[in-house]
C-alpha cells in the first residue's frame, strides 16, 4: 500500500487520495442549504397605485392582498423609484438603480454607465445571492432588466433571467404584453401560448400555474430545499384585461366618478389608519377635469376603463389567491417570507380621457371619445389595449400628487405587504418608518443569516446600498433607521432626509438650473400639500445639496430628460441594428418588437419576400408573408384568394390595398412604404412588376410592442380577413427588410407615380 497523496484539483476535497478506492477515504462536501431557511417569495405588481388593494383604501375587490395583510404588516411610507426597469433593478439587487445601470427603461441604451438596459455583473442578483445557500430560483412574469434589442432568440442571453441567478424561467421579456395573446418565453426559449383566449387562455393564469408547478417539482423532489419565487405580474400595466365576468362584475361601482370615488378611499384610509390624522388631500393634479364637467360620452368611456381595470386587479388578486392556497395547502405558507409591493404609482399614460389602445400614447395622439363609444364592449377583451384616464389614475394614487414617472409621492410611494408568520406576530399592523425598494434585499439577507458576497460569478461586488426592514418585525414604534434616500427619473428630482423631502419637476427640454425646488415636511404632511420652499431656504437648499452629493455618489450624473426618443438609439455592432437591411432565412422564431426592424411612419422602407417556386402549382399559394403587430396596432402583408394584399392598421383602422390577381408563381413578392403627409404610398410587387397601390391615410412612428412573424400571424391577428395564424402554404427562401434614407421618400414617390400611370394603362 503506498501513502495517501494530496488531491489536486479546484474543488475541496477532506478525504484521503490513494492508488485505488480501497486505499482511498471517501468524503463528501456538506449539502449547500445547511440548515432549514425558510422560502421567499417575492410578488411585484405593476403600475398598481398606492390606494388599490382593499387594504389599502379601495374599494375593489383583494381579498387574498387582503388576507396577508391581516396576517402581516402593511409598510405605509415605502417608495421605489417611479418606473418600472428601475425599480426591478433595485428590488432584485439592493442597489439604487443608477449605479447598476437602469436610470430608466431597459429599452434604453444612452451611452452612458448609468443607462445601458441592464443589471451590471457587480451587482449580484437576490436569486444569484441565494443560490449557494440551496435554495431553488424561479422567475415567473415580467422581466423587462436586458437590453430589448438581446430579447430575440438570437440573444446574446447573458442578462436573461436564467443567467441572472433563476433556475427556471416563464413569463414575457417586455416592459408589456397582451395577456390573451402574449409573448413568451420559457426558460432560454421563446414559445406561443398554450391556448387561446376563446380557449380561457389569460397571461395572469398561467403565470400562477407555472410558479405552481416549479415549486410543486422541487418541493416533491427536495422537499428539504427553500425556495425563491420572484412572481412579477403584468397587472395592472397597459393592456388592463381580464376575462369578461370580472369586468362586468364592476358595472356600475363607479358611476359616482372619479371625484367621489378619490374621497370615499380617502376616507377608508383615514379608518383603516393607512393615512396619518391630518392629512389633506390635494387639489386634482393639473389635467384632471371635475367629474361633473364631462360630457355624457367621456364619463361612459371613462367607466369602462375604471372596471377593466378593477376587473384586471381583481382577477389578478384571485390568482395570487391560488398561489397563496397552493403554499398553504403544502404546510409552507407559515414559513415563508411573503413580499409582495408595486413598481411604482398608477400611470397617466392613458392621457386625460383614456385610451382604447395605451400606445397612442407612445405616438403622441389621443382618443377621439365620441367615436370610440361605439367600441365601448371591446374594452378590457382581446380586441383592445387600454388604459385609464388620469382622473383614475390620481384616484388609484389617493392620498398622493402626481403618477409613475414623478418623485413626488403619487410615483414614489408605493403598498408594500410582509407576510411571515413565523416572525411577525403583530399581524395586520401598520408601519410608518420611512424605506425604500433598495431595503428589500438586505431585509431578506438579514432574517436568513446571508452576508451580501463580496464576489459573484467572478465579478467583485458594490455594496449593497439599503437598510434592512427587519427590526420594524417587532418595533412599530422605532423610528427609522434609513439615512437619506435621492430620487431622480426623466430629470424630475427629489430627496428624503430626516422627515424632509425636496422636489424638483422638470420640463423636458428645458434647462435643469430653471427647476424650482419645493419642500416639505413630509413627517407631518403626508401628502406633500404645504410647500416651505419659502419659509425654510436653509433647509432646502441643504437638501438640493445633499441631491448632487448623491447623484455624484450613486452614478446618476448626467442629467437626461429623453424619454421615447431614447426607443431608436444609435446603430451599432452587437444589436440588430446594425445597418439599414434586415436579412431572415424561415422559418424564423418570432422576433421581438425591440429587434425587428425600426419601421418609423416617416421613413420609407421596403420589404421583398423571395418565395419558393419548387413544387409550385401554378399559383402563388395563401398565407402570411410577415405580420408585425396584433389586432390593435401594425401591419400585415399577405397573399389571399390569388391576390397580393398590404393590410395597415391603425389602432383598428385599416388601410387595405390589394393587387390585381397574380399570374403564375412569383419568385418575389414585394411591398414598398412611402410617406407621403400624415400617411404613406404603398406598392405591391411581384416579379419587380407592380400590381397593386394604394395610400394609407394615417401612419404612425412606434408600431406597439408586439413584435413580428414571418410566414404566419402566431398571436393576435393583425386582421380579420383570415384566421390565424394563416401559415404560407408555399415555402419562403428570404425575406429581406430595407430602410431607405428619409431623403429617398420623394425619389420613391416619383417612381410609384410612374408605375401607378403604367399600371392605369394595364
Amino acid at each position: 500500500m503506498t501513502d495517501a497523496r494530496p488531491h489536486v484539483g479546484p474543488e475541496p476535497f477532506e478525504g484521503t487520495i490513494g492508488r485505488t478506492y480501497q486505499e482511498s477515504t471517501p468524503w463528501w462536501p456538506e449539502e449547500r442549504a445547511g440548515r432549514r431557511r425558510p422560502n421567499v417569495v417575492i410578488v411585484l405588481l405593476d403600475d398598481t397605485g398606492f390606494a388599490h388593494l382593499g387594504c389599502f383604501g379601495s374599494t375593489i375587490d383583494t381579498p387574498n392582498m387582503d388576507r396577508l395583510a391581516a396576517g402581516g404588516l402593511r409598510y405605509t411610507n415605502f417608495h421605489t423609484t417611479a418606473l418600472c426597469s428601475p425599480t426591478r433593478a433595485s428590488l432584485l439587487t439592493g442597489r439604487n438603480h443608477h449605479s447598476v445601470g437602469m436610470r430608466a427603461v431597459s429599452n434604453f441604451d444612452s451611452g452612458f454607465p448609468n443607462m445601458r438596459g441592464y443589471v451590471t455583473r457587480h451587482a449580484a442578483t437576490l436569486a444569484e445571492m441565494l443560490k449557494p445557500h440551496g435554495y431553488a430560483t424561479f422567475a415567473i412574469g415580467k422581466w423587462h432588466l436586458l437590453p430589448m434589442s438581446q430579447g430575440s432568440q438570437a440573444g446574446p442571453h447573458e442578462h436573461w433571467p436564467l443567467q441572472r441567478g433563476f433556475d427556471r424561467y416563464y413569463g414575457f421579456l417586455q416592459g408589456e404584453t397582451d395577456q390573451f395573446y402574449p409573448e413568451l418565453t420559457h426558460d432560454n426559449h421563446h414559445i406561443e401560448p398554450p391556448r387561446t383566449p376563446e380557449e380561457g387562455y389569460h397571461l395572469s393564469e398561467d403565470l400562477v400555474d407555472h410558479a405552481i408547478q416549479f415549486v410543486r417539482d422541487s418541493k416533491s423532489i427536495l422537499p428539504e430545499r427553500p425556495f425563491l419565487t420572484y412572481l412579477a405580474f403584468g397587472a395592472t400595466h397597459a393592456p388592463h384585461q381580464a376575462p369578461r365576468a370580472y369586468i362586468e362584475k364592476y358595472r356600475g361601482r363607479f358611476d359616482a366618478g372619479w371625484d367621489s370615488i378619490r374621497q370615499e378611499w380617502f376616507q377608508r384610509q383615514q379608518a383603516m389608519g393607512i393615512v396619518p390624522p391630518g392629512t389633506v388631500l390635494p387639489p386634482r393634479n393639473p389635467g384632471v377635469e371635475p367629474w361633473e364637467s364631462l360630457s355624457a360620452n367621456q364619463r361612459q368611456f371613462a367607466l369602462r376603463l375604471q372596471e377593466a381595470f378593477a376587473g384586471f386587479l381583481d382577477h389578478t388578486d384571485a390568482q395570487l389567491g391560488r398561489f397563496v392556497d397552493f403554499l398553504d395547502g403544502l404546510g409552507e405558507l407559515d414559513d415563508t417570507i411573503f413580499v409582495l409591493l408595486s413598481d411604482n404609482g398608477a400611470s397617466r399614460e392613458g392621457g386625460a380621457d383614456g385610451m382604447l389602445d395605451g400606445f397612442r400614447y407612445f405616438n403622441g395622439l389621443t382618443e377621439d371619445v365620441d367615436a370610440v363609444v361605439g367600441r365601448l364592449n371591446d374594452i378590457g377583451g382581446p380586441h383592445s389595449h387600454p388604459n385609464y384616464p388620469w382622473g383614475w389614475a390620481q384616484a388609484g394614487n389617493t392620498p398622493l400628487k402626481w403618477y409613475k414617472s414623478y418623485t413626488y409621492g403619487g410615483g414614489v410611494r408605493d403598498p408594500l405587504i410582509v407576510h411571515w408568520p413565523a416572525r411577525i406576530a403583530d399581524g395586520g399592523a401598520v408601519r410608518d418608518q420611512f424605506h425604500h425598494v433598495t431595503d428589500v434585499v438586505p431585509t431578506i439577507l438579514e432574517v436568513l443569516d446571508i452576508e451580501p458576497p463580496a464576489t459573484a460569478a467572478g465579478f467583485d461586488q458594490m455594496p449593497i446600498h439599503g437598510t434592512s426592514m427587519a427590526y420594524t418585525f417587532a418595533a412599530p414604534d422605532e423610528p427609522t433607521r434609513k439615512g437619506v434616500q435621492y430620487f431622480e427619473m426623466y430629470g424630475h428630482r427629489g430627496i428624503w432626509k430626516d422627515g424632509w423631502k425636496a422636489v424638483a419637476q422638470h420640463a423636458k427640454g428645458t434647462s435643469w438650473d430653471d427647476d424650482e425646488w419645493e419642500l416639505y415636511r413630509v413627517a407631518d404632511d403626508y401628502s406633500e400639500s404645504r410647500n416651505l420652499a419659502a419659509e425654510r431656504p436653509d433647509v432646502l437648499g441643504d437638501l438640493v445639496d445633499e441631491w448632487w452629493v448623491e447623484a455624484e455618489r450613486n452614478g446618476v450624473l448626467p442629467l437626461d430628460d429623453r424619454t421615447t426618443e431614447l426607443f431608436s438609439t444609435p446603430r451599432r455592432s452587437g444589436t440588430p441594428h446594425t445597418g439599414h437591411v434586415y436579412v431572415y432565412y424561415p422559418p424564423v422564431t418570432h422576433v421581438p418588437s425591440d429587434a425587428a426592424p425600426r419601421l418609423s411612419g416617416k421613413r420609407p422602407w421596403t420589404v421583398t419576400v423571395e418565395v419558393d417556386r419548387d413544387g409550385a402549382d401554378g399559383t402563388a399559394g395563401e398565407g402570411v408573408l410577415v405580420a408585425r403587430g396584433s389586432h390593435n396596432l401594425g401591419f400585415v402583408f399577405y397573399v389571399q384568394a390569388g391576390r397580393l394584399v398590404f393590410d395597415y392598421n391603425v389602432f383598428s383602422t385599416h388601410y387595405r390595398i390589394e393587387s390585381a390577381p397574380l399570374s403564375g408563381t412569383p419568385g418575389t413578392l414585394a411591398a414598398h412604404y412611402s410617406p407621403r403627409g400624415a400617411g404613406a404610398d404603398v406598392t405591391l410587387l411581384a416579379d419587380g412588376q407592380v400590381v397593386g397601390q394604394g395610400f394609407a391615410e394615417e401612419s404612425v412612428r412606434m408600431m406597439g410592442s408586439t413584435g413580428m412573424d414571418i410566414g404566419r400571424d402566431a398571436l393576435s391577428p393583425v386582421s380579420d380577413d383570415y384566421a390565424a395564424p394563416f401559415e404560407f402554404q408555399g415555402g419562403i427562401r428570404r425575406v429581406t427588410f430595407e430602410l431607405l434614407p428619409i431623403a429617398a421618400a420623394a425619389e420613391q414617390r416619383e417612381a410609384q407615380e410612374t408605375a401607378r400611370v403604367d399600371l392605369a394603362r394595364e
